[in-house]
């Protein structure tokens, strides 16, 4: 797929003191792109739009070059112990994707060129906690994939746990722009997840990332490379045909995965959901959008703080779990299903 090219440019200044900022500062520089200053990444201001869904369409095409000064780690159970993001933001354009409401008004995305520090700060909190192993999670609130090309970050992270004993990451992507990675000396240590779905979905929800074939293809790539693999099908829904859909899936991956990336495989199944706040945003950035988010077709699942989301009704979510499981016990038989939910 296309490359993800920003309109919009903004630094913070003291970038352009570290490697990776000074060398996009040249590159967009040469490419006659306007570039903006921004005192921090945290505060940037001038985005045009005269409407919530135009702002956003801009917003999405803003790449800020910043520094990452915040390095106490969240954690980020139950996929990983902390966070450790090398960008934040995704230019992708999920109609249903979380960042629409944790991301507020900041959807822009940002890159850290500090990276270095970012791996420094990693390394102290192994050290910490050793003996016990820690994993990192690279992709909480962003896709580092789309951004690759760019800042190369995610190729330092792999190598830097491929020679970590006690260390780990995983990150999860909807883009296919891994060919850089397929030499990275990872030794087993990054487990390289896709977020994939039926055609359906990723052809009416998914606009800006990577197709439906795009990502298989990609899947097969990695797989070739060693990299350990894993799939969050996410979001899934009942549609008209739905099984039929996810059957075509399972079985294309099957197809693609070479037989030693079957033995060590993860899927993560998450059904549609959706927050009354959610509902609100998504229609004003996509008011066209076919996403079924009707109240009355679903539950409501609280969660913490006495605030929930809309769910599948039991009996709906109990046929998409069932289907799933069946399908990948029929063409993943030493996989492991790491949850429903």
């Amino acid at each position: 797929m296309p490359k993800f090219e920003p309109d919009f440019i903004y630094f913070e200044p003291k970038a352009l003191d570290y490697e990776v900022g000074d060398r996009l500062y040249r590159m967009f520089k040469e490419q006659g792109k306007p570039i903006q200053v921004t005192p921090s990444h945290n505060r940037v201001t001038g985005i045009p739009g005269d409407t919530p869904a135009a702002a956003y369409r801009n917003a999405k095409n803003t790449l800020v070059v910043g520094i990452k000064k915040t390095m106490k780690l969240e954690t980020s159970k139950p996929s990983a112990d902390f966070s450790l993001p090398p960008s934040t933001g995704c230019p992708g354009h999920c109609h249903y994707c979380y960042l629409q409401t944790t991301m507020g008004k900041k959807p822009y995305v940002r890159v850290y060129v500090n990276i270095d520090e970012i791996l420094d700060t990693a390394r102290k909190y192994i050290d910490e906690r050793a003996p016990e192993p820690t994993v990192f999670e690279a992709a909480c609130s962003s896709d580092p994939i789309a951004v690759e090309y760019l800042t190369g970050n995610l190729k330092r992270m792999i190598e830097f746990f491929g020679e970590s004993e006690l260390g780990s990451l995983r990150f999860v992507t909807k883009y296919d722009g891994v060919d850089s990675l397929l030499d990275a000396k990872h030794n087993g240590k990054t487990r390289f997840r896709f977020s994939i779905n039926s055609r359906y979905v990723i052809k009416n929800f998914e606009p800006g990332v990577a197709s439906f074939d795009e990502r298989i293809e990609a899947a097969g790539k990695i797989a070739k490379a060693g990299y350990p693999l894993g799939f969050i099908l996410a979001p899934l829904m009942i549609y008209d045909g739905w099984q039929e859909g996810y059957a075509e899936l399972i079985e294309r991956l099957s197809h693609v995965l070479i037989p030693e990336a079957k033995k060590n495989l993860t899927f993560e199944l998450i059904q549609h959901r959706f927050t009354a706040t959610a509902k609100k945003v998504i229609l004003e950035r996509y008011p066209k959008t076919k996403l079924d988010m009707d109240e009355e077709k679903r539950k409501y699942k609280w969660g913490k703080y006495g605030r929930g989301k809309w769910v599948y009704q039991t009996d709906d979510a109990t046929a998409l779990d069932t289907h799933l499981r069946a399908l990948i016990g029929e063409y993943f038989p030493e996989a492991r299903i790491d949850y429903f939910t």
